[in-house]
């Protein structure tokens, strides 16, 4: 039986009864559709496609239109979860016309039910616009990779009392400002359970403990397909890579030794009609 469309008021209501809200990020139609028949909740199209489908060294590069090509591809593959498109960087940093109007093609083009923004305080009003124009806005603190050399790279992020406090109240300002959610990357486990206790809106954690009311991985990272590098909280349910290298492999034999195409992949002609020829 298919499921509904998740929403917004699903989602907290899952945080109020205690249940876990499950998301996985996806950059194309294939997967989308995979992801959304699991029964995962929500859907994410992060910027981190640059990293693990582009090839880039980081976020960074990520364009707007890259995002939304990515996104329609998503939402299309898309029946039941709930998706969250990833606004790049710089794409809602030099002021909150364009960050509403970049917002707004996520929703309008990319048929997306939200977007991603990264960063505390003081993206609160931007947060508060963007929400304020109708569009849905998920946070993410803590980690935040499009600005992470500001931090000495992929660090860990709210490890001394000083620096998790300021987090808590990143948290607590950009439920004010109108998020509907927020995902925590690479904090502590105590601080993760600390926000998520205090806030009335979902928390999503990456690297950030059990105790959030939700959880997400990149897909490739999941499933084996990204080799570059594997963050300490990845959990790998399968390993891909291995196993697609062996049939490109052996594929690459076939044709090189000429058994395949094989008589079962060949199309036939009637003889009395290649007689003609």
């Amino acid at each position: 039986m298919d499921r509904k469309k998740v929403t917004i008021s699903e989602l907290m209501q899952k945080k109020e009864k205690g249940q876990k809200i499950t998301m996985m990020t996806a950059y194309d139609y294939p997967t989308a559709s995979l992801v959304d028949q699991a029964g995962i909740d929500t859907i994410l199209v992060g910027d981190s496609l640059g990293m693990v489908v582009l090839g880039y060294d980081s976020t960074v590069p990520v364009t707007m239109d890259e995002m939304i090509h990515h996104c329609k591809a998503v939402s299309r593959g898309t029946k039941s979860s709930f998706v969250i498109g990833d606004m790049p960087f710089m794409s809602y940093h030099v002021s909150v016309e364009q960050a509403i109007t970049n917002a707004g093609r996520f929703v309008k083009e990319a048929a997306c039910d939200s977007v991603k923004l990264e960063g505390g305080t003081d993206m609160a009003p931007v947060i508060k616009a963007i929400v304020k124009a109708g569009i849905p806005v998920c946070a993410h603190i803590g980690l935040t990779p499009q600005t992470a050399t500001m931090f000495s790279g992929f660090k860990v992020q709210g490890k001394d009392a000083e620096s998790a406090k300021a987090l808590i109240q990143s948290a607590r300002d950009l439920e004010a400002a109108g998020a509907f959610m927020i995902v925590m990357e690479c904090i502590p486990d105590i601080l993760a359970a600390r926000i998520t206790k205090e806030l009335t809106i979902p928390t999503i954690g990456i690297g950030a403990g059990k105790d959030c009311d939700g959880q997400v991985l990149v897909y490739h990272d999941l499933v084996g397909l990204f080799e570059r590098f594997t963050p300490k909280f990845v959990k790998q349910y399968i390993n891909l890579s291995p196993k697609i290298k062996e049939a490109l492999i052996q594929y690459r034999t076939e044709v090189e030794d000429g058994t395949f195409p094989g008589p079962g992949h060949t199309f036939a002609m009637k003889k009395e009609e290649a007689e003609k020829i």
